[in-house]
């Protein structure tokens, strides 16, 4: 096994990971995740071939910060070649710590060219992409699979295998088919089961929502390390409360309604520094606004107003707003400084 991902695992703490999400992965949301206690970090997923073809908007998606490290660069494609080549681009230009391939995206225009999920209709393809990127790097390989295309073609343990005869140094299940999408729930026993049938690192993912489902998987699946997508969405302290339940620590409460809106700012203003293009950055932004406001009480007028902002100042005034009618007509009883996100609950 490959001394870097090795690492990950050398202190015998499960290592937690934020999921590559398209558009959510952004470097500023990576950095944040890092420091409410992400271990590993991977990429959003970007294009072998628009790599390859140095595409100006794809190659943005590669660049990262080193308090981002350790990091993982996610590809997808299916062509082996297409795939090689692109590997070595990254590695030579941007020098991430390992190479991730995707083959568990279960969007149509991805899976219509084969890429993502698609490949896994074909798992000798699978394998010779594996060996194509293992080969033109020295940077570890590693995989993130679905449980099969679909329901007749679901075996995560024979895909996990074929990855790792091919040269994978790690596997990160999500126990649904291409066809399930995200419906119904993970089976989380094929993680279990996978991580029984293979010698290399497997990382569990799917429906980790709380630092008890952490716990839980851990228990139950005995894999080595847990992988957080869609619950890390406007809650970047999930990799804190997963860590403390996988310490047997109290988990931490999420935060009060005036350190969320602190957070979502820092969050923005990260963003926008990062994006360079100030108004295209704040609209790209707006989707992490709903995920920061979800369930907050008249949340659905709030998310209405921030849906329209165009600036960083609008955004805080908003936020500000919607912290002065809650101070006054919420349940919560408060003291606060006058600068936003100085709010102290006292009780509620």
């Amino acid at each position: 096994m490959d001394s870097v991902v090795t690492k990950f695992f050398a202190e015998g703490a499960v290592p937690l990971f934020l999921a590559p999400q398209a558009g959510v992965s952004e470097s500023p949301f990576r950095r944040l995740c890092r420091r409410f206690g992400a271990d590993v970090v991977v990429s959003e997923f970007v294009s072998a071939e628009g790599i390859c073809r140095k595409n100006e908007r794809t190659l943005e998606y590669l660049r990262f910060d080193p308090a981002e490290r350790p990091i993982g660069v996610q590809i997808f494609g299916a062509d082996p070649a297409t795939m090689g080549e692109a590997a070595a681009f990254v590695h030579e230009a941007f020098g991430p710590d390992f190479i991730d391939i995707n083959f568990g995206c279960p969007v149509k225009k991805i899976v219509k060219r084969n890429g993502g999920s698609g490949c896994l209709r074909d798992l000798d393809l699978v394998a010779r992409i594996i060996q194509a990127v293992d080969h033109a790097t020295p940077l570890p390989t590693t995989v993130k699979i679905r449980s099969g295309f679909d329901q007749e073609t679901r075996d995560p343990v024979r895909i996990g295998r074929v990855c790792e005869d091919a040269g994978a140094r790690m596997v990160t299940l999500h126990p649904r088919t291409r066809t399930d999408m995200y419906s119904g729930r993970a089976r989380w026993d094929e993680i279990r089961a996978l991580k029984e049938a293979v010698r290399i690192p497997v990382v569990g993912n799917g429906d980790i929502r709380s630092g008890a489902d952490a716990a839980r998987m851990r228990t139950e699946t005995d894999c080595d390390g847990i992988m957080i997508a869609r619950g890390s969405h406007g809650d970047p302290w999930l990799f804190a409360q997963a860590r403390a339940a996988l310490s047997g620590r109290p988990v931490p409460p999420d935060p009060a309604v005036e350190e969320r809106f602190r957070i979502c700012l820092e969050h923005a203003e990260n963003a926008i520094a990062f994006g360079g293009d100030s108004e295209r950055a704040v609209m790209e932004f707006r989707k992490h606004l709903g995920w920061y406001t979800k369930g907050l009480p008249s949340g659905k007028h709030l998310r209405q107003e921030l849906f329209q902002v165009t600036s960083i100042e609008e955004m805080r005034e908003k936020l500000q707003g919607y912290l002065d009618r809650y101070l006054v007509d919420g349940s919560a009883v408060v003291e606060r400084e006058p600068e936003l996100g100085r709010a102290v609950v006292v009780s509620g």
